[in-house]
């Protein structure tokens, strides 16, 4: 399979009310290595190199915030009803139910796509929902946006017009890193135990 082009649909999975909305679309190559729950990335693409505010309020870049072997980077908001909170409760029940191993060596970060409503607080309060370990990040819209255009992920901008009630369209894909080159996206839709499977892999090969 090395070399074949996967054409992945990265907002296709996820036209629900709430999180995603167009059909942005980019070509991933698949890596030839069988047994990924996940679409395999061959020529990985790295953590964007801008700066964040964590939730600490520290200012940092991905890459000083990925500690860890495996990083998997996801874009979401905390006003979100529905993607959103499935896909960080399945990658927190994936870690714990994986291996004390697994989960050191994997770290996720959380990038708000609506830094308007998403403070360092308000984003610490809502991941500490799912998982302690899981860090946010928060930039202005410009720098989201670059930030998903470099990792592929559909974005559109709030445009802030509608007040407080209003629902932010981004790409639902997690992309997983492995010493900060992309290597596994998944859908919104991976089962936890895919999910798990996969992030056990990405350990090992650490």
């Amino acid at each position: 399979m090395t070399g074949v082009r996967l054409t992945v649909a990265l907002a296709a999975v996820a036209l629900v009310a709430g999180c995603a909305s167009g059909s942005s679309e980019t070509t991933i190559s698949a890596n030839g290595e069988p047994g990924w729950h996940g679409t395999g990335v061959t020529k990985g693409y790295p953590l964007p190199d801008l700066s964040f505010t964590d939730t600490e309020g520290q200012h940092v870049t991905p890459t000083e915030v990925a500690r860890t072997p495996v990083t998997l980077v996801f874009f979401g908001y905390t006003h979100c009803p529905d993607i959103c909170n499935v896909v960080l409760a399945n990658f927190a029940s994936a870690l714990r139910g994986a291996t004390p191993a697994v989960r050191k060596d994997v770290r996720l970060l959380f990038v708000a796509t609506d830094p308007a409503r998403d403070t360092p607080d308000v984003v610490r309060d809502y991941l500490d929902r799912f998982d302690p370990t899981y860090e946010g990040l928060v930039a202005p819209v410009g720098t989201v946006e670059k930030a998903a255009k470099a990792l592929y992920i559909s974005y559109e901008k709030p445009d802030g017009s509608q007040g407080g009630n209003y629902m932010v369209s981004h790409g639902t894909y997690t992309t997983g890193f492995l010493h900060g080159s992309a290597r596994v996206v998944w859908s919104a839709d991976t089962t936890v135990a895919d999910l798990r499977a996969d992030l056990t892999r990405l350990a090992r090969l650490a």
